[in-house]
């Protein structure tokens, strides 16, 4: 399994804002272990879909909105999304870029401040 294989275009539009005002209204994807076919489902259907001895997973993480656009010294463009932030100065990021930089390359970005890869 590689990192790429979960990259995906997601329009802003389809991102919730705001939770349903009726939580059973939340989707849900559904996936049947037998066949391997996935289903959109409602949150509501979830106890009609559980069977004995089924696995449960729950993503309780926060999403923060941390995506930053740049540049490389060289020039070429890049995407950085900030998974962590493990103190004032550093933080844990996915980087995107045709050719990634080496350690001690520099990022500059549109709001006036520069990143040093590590």
């Amino acid at each position: 399994m590689r990192r790429q294989d979960f990259r995906f275009d997601l329009p802003p539009e389809l991102i919730a804002q705001h939770p349903p005002a009726r939580r059973g209204d939340s989707r849900l994807l559904a996936l049947d272990g037998a066949t391997g076919v996935l289903a959109d489902r409602m949150f509501r259907e979830l106890p009609d879909l559980l069977r004995p001895g089924d696995l449960l997973v729950f993503n309780d993480t926060r999403v923060i909105p941390a995506r930053l656009f740049g540049r490389k010294a060289s020039g070429g463009r890049c995407e950085l999304l900030v998974e962590r932030v493990l103190d004032p100065r550093r933080a844990l990021v996915h980087l995107r870029a045709s050719r990634p930089p080496k350690p001690g390359g520099r990022l500059l970005f549109d709001a006036g401040f520069a990143a040093t890869v590590l």
